[in-house]
C-alpha cells in the first residue's frame, strides 16, 4: 500500500492478527512521517516571514498585556477581557507564553503555528483511521488538509493561532469522543466535554461539535441507524436517535453558553456590521459556492474578500442555491454510503458560524473560515474516489499517481500562496491584485507603504479606500493623519472627528480622539486639547499614547502635578524608558527631585539606548 492509497479496506473490520498489526502500525507510522516531513517543507519558509500588519498589533506588537509575557496579571486578564472582540483566553495565554519564551522574534511565533498545523494534521490522519479503520484514505484527507492552499492563511498568519488551537482541541474531543463510545462512562464524557470547552476557550468557531458528533454518530461510528447489512461498530452499541439527541445536551449547553459571550464580546468590541438579513443572507448562499469552487480550484486566493453588500446579481444567488440543492440532492440519495452525507452535512454545517448570518467584520468570507468545514469535503472525496475504483474492481495502486500528482500541485500552489505572506506590500498588493472594490486591502496597503516612510505612495491608496467605502473610520483616519503631517491641521481635525463619530471598534476611536487632542495641542488650543484627550482614555484607559499626550499638555499648562499622574498612567501599561523621562522631567519641574531622579535611574535601568530615550523625549516636550 502507498503513502497515498485510497486504500479499500471494509469500514472497521480489521482481522486482528500479529502480522496485520505489525503492518497496519508500520505504514501508520510512515505515513505519519510522510505527512509531517510534507508540511513542514511546505510552510518552513514562515520563519523569516514578519508579523503582519494586520490584526497581529493587536493580538501580539501592540498589546501591553500579551508583550509582558506569562503571568498572574496576564491570565486574570485573558479570562476577563473582550480584546478583539472576542472571548478566547487560551488564545491570548499561547500568544504570552511565545513572548515569554521568544520576546518579539516572529519567526519563532511562526514556528509555533507551524508545530500546531503539523499537530492538527497528524491527528486528523489518526482521528480518522482509528474511527473507520482505512489507512490510505484517512491519510490522503490529512495530506489534502496539510498542503490545500486555502489553509495557508491559517498558518501563515500569527493572529490565527485561534484557529489552530480551536482544531487541535476539536480533534482531540472527536478522538476522544469514539473512546467514551466504546465503554460510556462519566469520566470518558467528562474528557470528551473539557476538550470541547478549551476548543470553545480558543476560538468558538468549534462550536457546531456536538453536531458533528451526531454525524460521527451516524458514520463512521454507526451508533445511529446501523444497518442489517452491515450492523453497527465493533465494540460500540448503537443508541436511538433521541438518547444520542440526549447525550449531546450538556454539550449544547457549552455551545450556546459559548454563542452568548460571543455575541456580547463582539458587540462591545465593534465587531458587528447590520447588513439586512437578506443581504447576509444571499451572501452566505453564494460564499458556500466559492468556497466549493476554492476547495476545488484554489485561485485567486486573498487575505480579504469584501463583502458584496447587495451587489450581487439574482442568477449568482439562484445558481448557487441550485449547486447546493444538487449536492445535497445527491448526498442523500446515496445514503447508503454514509460517508457522503456525513461529508457533506460537516461540510455545511461547520460554515455555519463563519458564514455571516450574524454579520462580523466586513468580510464576505475568509480562507481561515475553511479549516475546519473542508474536512467534509475531503472525507468525500476521498471515500468516494476509493469506492468507485472498488466497485469497478480495479486496483487502488491506480490511484497513487493522481494521488501524488494532487498533491503536488496543491503544495506547488500552496508555496506560492505561502511567499505571499513575505511582506506586507506583497500581501496586501496581491489581494488588490485579485480582488475588486477592496477598502480594506487598500487601507492596509496604504499603511505597509506608510511603515516604509512613502507616504505620498501611501496616500492614494487611503484615498481609494475612502472612495470605495466614505463610511469606513479607518482610511478617514488616514487621510487625516496626511493632513496632519502635511500641516494642514484643521482639515486633519475634520477627518479625526468624522473618524470618532463613524468607529464602532474602541481602539479606533480613542486613536481619533487622541488625533484630535493632539492636533489641538499643535494648534495651541490646549483646553480642546485635553478634552479630546481625556475621551480617548475614558474609551480606551489601555491606550498608554494618549496618557502620554495628555501629560505633554499638562507641562505646556504648568499643570505639573497632572501631568505626573498622566505620565504614571502609561508607565502602568508601558513602561518605557522615554516616558519614565518625561515622568522624571514633571518630577523636577514640581520640586520632587529625589523622585526624579528615581525615575531616571529606572530609565537607565530598562534602556538599550539612554542617550537616545533623551532625545526622544526632548523631541516630545518640545512640539
Amino acid at each position: 500500500m502507498t503513502a497515498v492509497d485510497f486504500d479499500a479496506e471494509k469500514q472497521v473490520r480489521p482481522r486482528f492478527g500479529v502480522r496485520w498489526i505489525a503492518s497496519t502500525r508500520g505504514q501508520i507510522i510512515a505515513l505519519s512521517l510522510f505527512l509531517v516531513v510534507a508540511t513542514v517543507l511546505l510552510y518552513y519558509p514562515v520563519n523569516g516571514h514578519p508579523f503582519a500588519n494586520y490584526d497581529d498589533p493587536d493580538y501580539v506588537t501592540d498589546n501591553f498585556h500579551v508583550k509582558s509575557g506569562l503571568h498572574w496579571s496576564t491570565v486574570t486578564w485573558a479570562f476577563t477581557t473582550y480584546a478583539a472582540a472576542n472571548w478566547h483566553p487560551l488564545t491570548w495565554l499561547s500568544h504570552a507564553t511565545d513572548v515569554e519564551l521568544f520576546q518579539l522574534d516572529a519567526g519563532r511565533h511562526h514556528d509555533v503555528n507551524v508545530l500546531l498545523h503539523v499537530v492538527n494534521v497528524v491527528l486528523l490522519f489518526w482521528v480518522l483511521q482509528r474511527a473507520t479503520g482505512c489507512v490510505g484514505r484517512s491519510a490522503m484527507v490529512a495530506a489534502l488538509f496539510a498542503l490545500h492552499p486555502v489553509n495557508v492563511e491559517t498558518v501563515a498568519w500569527i493572529a490565527e493561532r485561534k484557529n489552530l488551537l480551536s482544531m487541535l482541541f476539536f480533534l482531540l474531543a472527536l478522538g476522544a469522543y469514539r473512546w467514551y463510545a466504546l465503554k460510556p462512562q462519566a469520566s470518558r464524557y467528562g474528557a470528551v466535554a473539557a476538550l470541547y470547552a478549551m476548543g470553545l476557550m480558543c476560538k468558538p468557531q468549534v462550536i457546531t461539535l456536538p453536531c458533528v458528533l451526531l454525524l460521527w454518530d451516524y458514520w463512521p461510528l454507526r451508533r445511529m441507524f446501523p444497518d442489517n447489512a452491515e450492523g453497527g461498530t465493533p465494540g460500540i452499541s448503537p443508541k436511538s436517535f433521541s438518547d444520542l439527541v440526549w447525550e449531546k445536551v450538556p454539550l449544547f449547553a457549552l455551545s450556546a453558553a459559548s454563542a452568548v459571550i460571543t455575541v456580547k464580546a463582539q458587540t462591545a468590541g465593534g465587531a458587528t456590521n447590520w447588513y439586512p438579513i437578506s443581504v447576509r443572507v444571499n451572501n452566505a448562499v453564494v460564499s458556500y459556492a466559492r468556497y466549493i469552487g476554492k476547495a476545488f480550484w484554489p485561485s485567486r486566493l486573498a487575505a480579504m474578500y469584501p463583502h458584496p453588500g447587495s451587489s450581487l446579481a439574482e442568477w449568482q444567488i439562484a445558481g448557487a442555491l441550485l449547486l447546493l440543492l444538487a449536492i445535497t440532492g445527491l448526498a442523500l440519495e446515496g445514503w447508503r454510503r454514509r460517508y457522503l452525507m456525513v461529508g457533506w452535512f460537516w461540510f455545511l454545517g461547520t460554515l455555519v458560524p463563519m458564514l455571516g448570518l450574524k454579520q462580523v467584520g466586513a468580510q464576505a468570507m475568509a480562507d481561515r473560515y475553511a479549516y475546519l468545514p473542508f474536512i467534509g469535503l475531503f472525507i468525500m472525496v476521498c471515500w468516494g474516489v476509493a469506492d468507485w475504483f472498488e466497485k469497478r474492481h480495479v486496483s487502488t495502486a491506480w490511484l497513487a499517481p493522481p494521488g501524488i500528482a494532487v498533491l503536488l500541485a496543491l503544495a506547488m500552489v500552496a508555496h506560492r500562496q505561502v511567499s505571499y505572506w513575505s511582506d506586507h506590500v506583497t500581501l496586501w498588493s496581491h489581494a488588490l491584485l485579485v480582488t475588486s472594490g477592496n477598502w480594506q486591502a487598500e487601507n492596509n496597503l496604504g499603511m505597509a507603504l506608510l511603515r516604509q516612510g512613502r507616504m505620498e505612495d501611501a496616500i492614494p491608496h487611503f484615498r481609494a479606500a475612502a472612495a470605495i467605502d466614505p463610511d469606513d473610520p479607518v482610511s478617514n483616519m488616514n487621510i487625516g493623519t496626511y493632513e496632519h503631517s502635511h500641516g494642514n491641521l484643521p482639515l486633519a481635525i475634520e477627518y479625526y472627528k468624522k473618524t470618532a463619530s463613524l468607529a464602532r471598534n474602541p481602539k479606533i476611536k480613542a486613536d481619533a480622539y487622541n488625533n484630535i487632542g493632539y492636533a489641538y495641542k499643535d494648534l495651541g488650543d490646549y483646553a480642546d486639547a485635553r478634552r479630546n484627550l481625556e475621551a480617548a482614555v475614558a474609551v480606551n484607559p489601555e491606550f498608554a499614547g494618549a496618557w502620554i499626550s495628555l501629560g505633554l499638555v499638562g507641562e505646556k499648562t504648568g499643570d505639573f502635578e497632572s501631568a505626573i499622574q498622566s505620565y504614571s498612567g502609561a508607565l502602568k501599561i508601558d513602561p518605557s524608558d522615554v516616558t519614565y523621562l518625561l515622568l522624571a522631567h514633571a518630577l523636577e519641574q514640581s520640586g520632587r527631585k529625589d523622585e526624579a531622579q528615581a525615575a531616571v535611574e529606572r530609565a537607565k535601568g530598562i534602556s538599550e539606548n539612554f542617550r537616545e530615550a533623551q532625545r526622544s523625549a526632548n523631541r516630545l516636550r518640545e512640539k
